[in-house]
Formats: structure tokens, sequence, C-alpha cells
């Protein structure tokens, strides 16, 4: 717990500090403060949403040569960087197997951020990352697109083409894997053995084009074509090493309703993606995976305090046929089926936050496909995971959050007891995090 002991006193070294003098580039672009488009990053106000929707892009300006004649170009007054740091230590409940208790990340993670607007109608947000356990940085969310405006049916329509890296990136709300909940988390945990391809699986390993447009401020629609690129894997790519390696494309789809009621704000939708994937290979048998998600959001203000609410559903249908014929699985059909749930209340003006999550993954059997294995296998060969997250949040200023969050299982890969076939326990895997998070 000495570790423990040192971050916190080194977070309330920030305590005290009550202005900000610099903020990220968006708001350096724009001229307004963090918390005009994010309650706490990165979830988005109704007011973030409509700047990452218009590209990243809060004006239309044109330069003018000195007679006059627009140049058509858009500089930002500052380079559109930015850079967070995130210092952290996680403490287990039972210590993994031949390991020490307690996990410093000095620092879990460093980024840096080229984002603001790049031209009168394209911006960007393009991160590049520091990870502790990889000890390099590699290429993190990434999101450029174009939008401009035009009217359908007499009703205004915004439209735009994205360029991305993960699918979900491109998405203006936090019901979605990318910038869902949670917002950080510890780097070192022992993670369940089956999720949805969707949450997450392709994240910064695909390459995708995409249009998106929505119409009179109420609904959304979005389609993106992926292929696998790999970072730092061979070019051409041989598919070695990769469990997917996506067959011709694979297509992603976002439909959304947002409406406004009186105090309150709801957003209901639908996301997926189908995948057609050679695992380690790129051709022969394929895996298949069809992933349809519903979403919704919900917000409402209290004066100075915010409520909000997140919650996605995903039913993953998956045709093994490349692993049953590599003896990876004992059957061609299987299933999962995801759901989570969260809330924070904000008050104070955002510089206090309390939030709960609840999450579920449960699926079919196959001895194969889930085998036993110490700490990361599933004793009965079943998906099942199931828990809860408490996390509080401090912001001393609207660029540096202190956080602390607890997080419990109920069940872990299939069992509450022994889940692992060496005496386990999902429990021993409840984890307390905090985290020191500056953002410049």
């Amino acid at each position: 717990m000495q570790r423990f002991v040192k971050l916190v006193a080194m977070a309330f070294l920030f305590l005290g500090l009550e202005r900000a003098y610099a903020v990220p580039s968006f708001a350096r672009q724009t001229g307004l403060s963090c918390n005009v488009c994010h309650t706490n990053p990165p979830e988005l106000t109704a007011f973030g949403r409509n700047f990452k929707l218009k590209g990243y892009v809060l004006t239309d300006t044109t330069a003018k040569d000195k007679v006059g004649n627009s140049k058509d170009l858009l500089l930002s007054k500052y380079i559109p960087l930015s850079a967070m740091v995130m210092l952290s230590d996680t403490a287990y409940q039972a210590n993994q197997p031949a390991t020490q208790n307690n996990s410093a990340g000095f620092p879990q993670q460093l980024s840096i951020f080229l984002a603001g607007a790049f031209a009168s109608h394209f911006g960007a947000l393009a991160q590049v990352t520091y990870t502790h356990q990889d000890d390099h940085f590699g290429m993190d969310n990434t999101d450029l697109r174009y939008s401009n405006q035009g009217d359908l049916n007499g009703k205004p329509l915004w439209y735009g083409i994205t360029l991305n890296n993960s699918p979900t990136v491109e998405d203006v709300w936090n019901s979605t894997p990318t910038w869902g909940y949670p917002w950080i988390s510890t780097g070192s945990g022992v993670t369940p053995i089956a999720a949805p391809v969707i949450d997450g699986a392709l994240a910064q390993d695909v390459a995708g084009v995409g249009g998106y447009g929505m119409w009179n401020n109420h609904l959304y629609g979005d389609v993106t074509l992926y292929r696998s690129e790999h970072e730092g894997g061979p070019v051409p790519i041989t598919g070695t090493g990769y469990p997917y390696n996506i067959n011709g494309a694979a297509p992603y789809w976002r439909g959304a309703w947002q409406q406004t009621f009186g105090d309150n704000y709801l957003e209901v939708g639908t996301y997926g993606i189908y995948a057609d994937t050679y695992p380690n290979a790129v051709s022969g048998p394929t895996n298949r995976y069809v992933d349809p998600s519903l979403d919704f959001q919900y917000e409402r203000p209290f004066g100075a305090n915010f409520l909000d609410a997140h919650g996605r559903y995903t039913h993953e249908a998956s045709s093994l046929a490349a692993s049953l014929a590599a003896g990876t699985a004992t059957k061609k059909s299987n299933y999962l089926n995801a759901w989570e749930l969260d809330s924070t209340y904000h008050w104070n003006r955002y510089r206090y936050t309390a939030t709960g999550s609840l999450f579920s993954t449960t699926g079919n059997a196959d001895a194969l496909l889930y085998a036993p294995a110490p700490l990361t296998g599933s004793n009965n060969g079943n998906p099942d995971t199931s828990g809860y997250t408490a996390q509080f949040g401090y912001w001393p200023v609207q660029n540096i959050d202190i956080s602390a969050a607890y997080t419990g299982y109920l069940k872990f890969n299939g069992a509450s007891t022994n889940y692992d076939g060496a005496h386990r326990n999902a429990s021993d895997n409840n984890t307390l995090y905090m985290a020191l998070w500056v953002n410049f």
C-alpha cells in the first residue's frame, strides 16, 4: 500500500490549484473552456457533440490575400497540439500468480494529440500514445472528418466523411464502446475471456472510411467500411499472429434518434458490425461475427449539477468455421450477450463526479474456445462474467482529474469460485484503482 500513499500524496499537491493556465488544443482553438464541450472528458455535452459532428470546426472563416481574393485558408493561431499524462496505481484483492500486489503506472499512459480544425470544413482528432506495458508510442484513436451543411425536405442536414481507425470512434455519443464508460481504467487487471468483437477487438487495428449525416438535429446515420491494417505488422499483411484479418471489408452501421423534452435529453440508437475474418492467415476458412447492438444516453441538469446515464447491449452471433477446423472450438455456432449500464452525477459545476456501473457478459459453453488456464481461463468452458464499478472523481481544475474506482466481480469466466481450475475466485480479481489524469 506504500505506492497508494505516495500517489495520493502526489495527487493532493494539486488540490490547491484554482485555475488552469493552459487547456487542450480544442479549447485553445475555440477560446472556450473545457466544460463547454465536456461534462468530464471524454463525455460530450450537446455543444461538444455538435462540434465533433461539424468536423471539429467552430468557424468557417476564409483568409484573403492583399487584394482581397479569398484563399479558402483556415489556419489556427495555435499549433493544434495537446498532451495527456496519466499516473496510476492498482491494488488487487489477491495477487496474480508469481507477482507482487499493486502495479504502479508512471506513467500508465502518455498521449500526444493533433486535434483541431485544419480547413474550413475539415478537422481531426489524432492520438499517439505511450503505454507502460508496451514501453513505446503507437497510433491510438484517430478520427479525421470533413463536414458540410445542406437541407433535406426543408430541414437542415449536416453530413460528412470520416476516416478513422476504430469502429465507434466516430460516434458523437458516449454510449458506444470507444468513448463509453469506463472513461479511464487500470491497464494491469485480469481481462475476462470473452467480449463481442465490436467492444474494442478491432480498435487501432483497422482503417475505415465512411459517411454520416444528422437530419433536423434528430436523426443520425453512419455507415463505415473497415479493412485490417495491423499497426506494426508486416506490409503487405500476412495475417500471422493476428486473430482478425478482415476478408474484403467489414461494414459498421450506426443509427440514432435524439430528442429533448423539457430539461430532459434522450438518445436511443443501434450500432453494430459484420466481420468475416481469417484467424492468423489471409486465406482459408473464416470466422464470421455479427454484432447488432442497442444503446441509449440520458441527460438532465439540476441547477449547477448534472445527471447522465448510458446503456448498451450487444448480441453477437458467430460462425466459427476456421476455429472448428483448427481444433480451437467444439462447435461452429456460438453467441455472446453483453450489456453495461452506467450513471454519473456531477455536482458543483462538474468539479465532483460519482459513477456507478453494472456489466455482464453471457454466452454458450465451449470447452476449447474457453479452455481452462491459470488466471485467464475457464474451468467449465463458460464465458459468463458479471460485476460492478463504483468511481469517484475530483476536478480541482478543468484539465486535472483525481480519480478512485473499485471494480468487483460477482462471476468471472463462468464461475464465482475456482473459475480457472487453479483455485482462483472471481472476487480475487477485484481492483482498487487510483489515477491522476492531467490534460494540457
